[in-house]
This record gives structure tokens, C-alpha cells and sequence, in this order.
């Protein structure tokens, strides 16, 4: 999978977290039994960017860890066909994976890899908005993620 990462924060810490979301994606595509060709971005922003994307794009006034973007799922999207694989963009915001994980007391490189599988399952269709479809994707985000990175 073509992973294409966009720090917008100049944190080039950020950038040594490719090989991570390779093996994750590598991961999600075998257990899924998804097609590897396909492509997306991750984009690196500050709180109050991803404040301003909730709230133009959700109408949520506040800042949140990680917002996705799928492709496929914007049906006027008139320049991605479905065989061009372009699953859409992930947003994270870097200062929740600090927070986030001093909160849970795991590492930041566990939080940011958990952003990036929740943002990329997003993208591959998974919801956790009623009961049944969140233990579904979050059993997921874990059997993905305990063999990439420790808890």
C-alpha cells in the first residue's frame, strides 16, 4: 500500500512513523483480504487545524485526534474511479497523540499507530457508531496493532 505522508506540524520525528504504517496497512490488507495497490495520505496537523476541519466538515466545534476521509465513499468524486484504489486521507492531530497517550499509558508511537489503524479503517468502511459495528472495529484496531506495536 502507498502510504504518502504530509507533516504540516515540521515535526520530522513524525516522518520515521512510515515503516509502522506499512506493516499496519500490510497487516489490515491480509487480514481483510484487501487488494495492497491501494494508496492514501496521512496528514500531520495542529489542534487548531483539526479543530477547523471538525467543525467545516462536521459541524463538531472542537478539536479531535483523528478524522478520515474516504474517497470512494464522496459519490462527487468525479476523478477517482474505483479502480484507481485511492482509499482518501487521514488527519491526525499530533498533540493527541501525546495527550492521548499519557491518558492511556501506552507510548506515543502505540498512539499514533492506534490513529492511523482507527483512521484507516474508517477509510475501509468501518463505523463504531452503534454497539455491534464498534466491537467489531475495535477488536480489529487491536488484532492489527498488537503485533506491530506493544501496548
Amino acid at each position: 500500500m502507498e502510504i504518502v505522508i504530509i507533516d504540516q506540524t515540521n515535526n520530522e520525528e513524525l516522518l520515521k512513523l512510515d515503516s509502522y504504517f506499512e506493516r499496519i496497512a500490510d497487516r489490515t490488507s491480509r487480514l481483510l483480504e484487501r487488494a495492497k495497490d491501494a494508496s492514501l495520505s496521512v496528514i500531520f496537523v495542529t489542534p487548531e487545524k483539526i479543530h477547523e476541519i471538525n467543525t467545516a466538515y462536521r459541524k463538531i466545534d472542537r478539536p479531535t485526534d483523528v478524522i478520515s476521509f474516504a474517497m470512494q465513499d464522496d459519490p462527487s468524486n468525479i476523478y477517482v474511479s474505483e479502480e484507481e484504489n485511492e482509499l482518501g486521507d487521514i488527519f491526525i492531530n499530533v498533540q493527541a497523540i501525546e495527550d492521548q497517550a499519557k491518558e492511556y499509558g501506552h507510548s506515543p508511537l502505540r498512539e499514533a499507530c492506534f490513529l492511523f489503524t482507527h483512521g484507516l479503517l474508517h477509510l475501509l468502511g468501518y463505523d463504531h457508531m452503534e454497539p455491534d459495528d464498534e466491537k467489531i472495529m475495535f477488536s480489529l484496531q487491536d488484532e492489527i496493532l498488537d503485533e506491530v506495536v506493544q501496548r
